[in-house]
């Protein structure tokens, strides 16, 4: 990516913002090859706070939609949630999480993750798992970060089939169906 004047690189700034609110000031002056000043004052003009601001409302936003579970049930941060479409969280596997000669995180922590993701994307009160076919690929490090996305693939009644995929670093390490069933009261 090329250098850009004051007011373009501005505008690229709070277009890449509005999409990934994720970004650091690190990567952002990687990008824009500028320095972190640059881009702080950047986003002091535009009106854009700091990366735990932004990851703050981000989650705020997302948790606020969830329907089917409690906050405090989903293994994992929320990163997004459309409920009934899509999903991702994020999971950093730390030291009681692991096993101790292994060094690799305990299996249900990550089927855990999923699972919490899967039950988010139903659209009731309440959601159930019926079945789970499920494979683990590879194992999953002390002080990786797992990211699992979930999609709703089929709807029926209250009937849904939903596809989790977890990865590290783009390398998938899960991979699971799941069916699940609406619960209104």
């Amino acid at each position: 990516m090329g250098r850009y004047h004051k007011e373009e690189r501005r505008k690229v700034l709070g277009e890449a913002l509005a999409k990934d609110p994720f970004f650091t000031d690190e990567e952002l002056s990687e990008r824009f090859k500028v320095s972190v000043s640059t881009i702080r004052l950047d986003r002091g003009v535009l009106g854009i706070p700091e990366l735990r601001e932004r990851t703050r409302v981000v989650a705020q936003e997302v948790y606020s939609s969830l329907k089917s579970l409690d906050d405090q049930e989903l293994i994992g941060n929320l990163v997004e949630l459309k409920v009934g479409e899509r999903a991702r969280s994020e999971l950093k596997i730390e030291e009681s999480m692991v096993l101790s000669k292994a060094r690799v995180a305990r299996g249900h922590y990550l089927f855990a993750q999923a699972n919490s993701l899967a039950i988010a994307l139903v659209d009731a009160p309440m959601a159930l798992t019926g079945s789970v076919d499920l494979k683990f690929l590879r194992p999953v490090r002390l002080g990786e970060v797992a990211v699992a996305e979930g999609k709703v693939e089929k709807r029926k009644q209250n009937k849904y089939w939903v596809q989790v995929t977890v990865n590290v670093n783009s390398e998938e390490v899960l991979r699971g169906n799941w069916i699940l069933f609406a619960i209104d009261d």
